[in-house]
């Protein structure tokens, strides 16, 4: 299995009486996280590597996850039987021995490579992580204009309360990627995207991704626009405790 390699464009715009938006560039891999992976020398799966992919970092609470396996038990406890299900999960990976990744996506294909399900990984700076699965009650195939929601019950920003609904869009082509979330509460909310093309992953790739630190520059990124929403009079909200459940349909 190849792995493609999206330098992607991520947007953030926040609605309510405190305005901020901003776009960043990040790495991301695609990968079917359940077959051999053919990729530079540099690319380490489950071994170390400049980039790498560790089954630990997904499918269960960060650093404890068991990969893919975790989520098809998670969609067999949710009823969902696909035909010749197999995944292509869209992440940040390891870069420098470093990962943090917001939100990961796991894209659920039948035999034929249809999109029928989308699960999103979302982790939050605390540490705690909740899974949002996106699917159509009759699990009838996913395209780029339909709109799934759900509804929000994890900490995520320390400026936003719990409460609101999730929109998501899913764009799974042969040569891009796209995720639209459109989250409102009331007159407050967040629009955030994340586009970019699918290559195949290079050494180059990965050494350009080492110079810009990987998720460390992104937690950076993180805490700056924090900083900033701080000095525009945004309040600051403490932890509450994460949900029981791990994923929420």
């Amino acid at each position: 299995m190849q792995v493609d390699h999206i330098a992607a464009r991520s947007y953030h715009a926040r609605r309510g009486p405190i305005d901020n938006a901003f776009t960043y560039g990040a790495d991301y891999i695609l990968v079917d996280p359940e077959a051999p992976v053919r990729a530079p020398f540099l690319f380490g799966r489950n071994r170390p590597g400049l980039m790498a992919l560790h089954d630990v970092d997904h499918g269960g609470q960060p650093g404890r996850g068991v990969g893919a396996g975790w989520l098809r038990r998670m969609l067999a406890l949710q009823g969902i039987e696909i035909p010749g299900l197999h995944f292509l999960l869209l992440t940040q990976p390891r870069v420098l021995g470093h990962v943090f990744n917001p939100v990961s996506f796991w894209f659920c294909l039948d035999g034929d490579g249809v999109l029928r399900a989308v699960l999103a990984e979302v982790t939050n700076t605390f540490g705690d992580r909740h899974s949002y699965l996106c699917v159509k009650p009759d699990l009838a195939p996913i395209t780029r204009s339909d709109r799934l929601h759900a509804r929000k019950i994890f900490h995520v920003s320390p400026f936003q309360e719990i409460g609101g609904i999730y929109g998501f869009r899913f764009d799974l082509a042969p040569d891009r990627v796209g995720v639209w979330i459109d989250f409102r509460q009331g007159e407050q909310g967040l629009y955030a995207t994340l586009t970019g093309r699918r290559q195949p992953l290079g050494q180059g790739a990965i050494l350009r991704a080492a110079a810009r630190l990987g998720s460390r520059r992104v937690l950076a990124l993180i805490h700056w626009q924090a900083l900033k929403l701080v000095l525009k009079g945004a309040r600051y909200r403490t932890r509450p405790e994460p949900p029981l459940q791990e994923v929420t349909r």
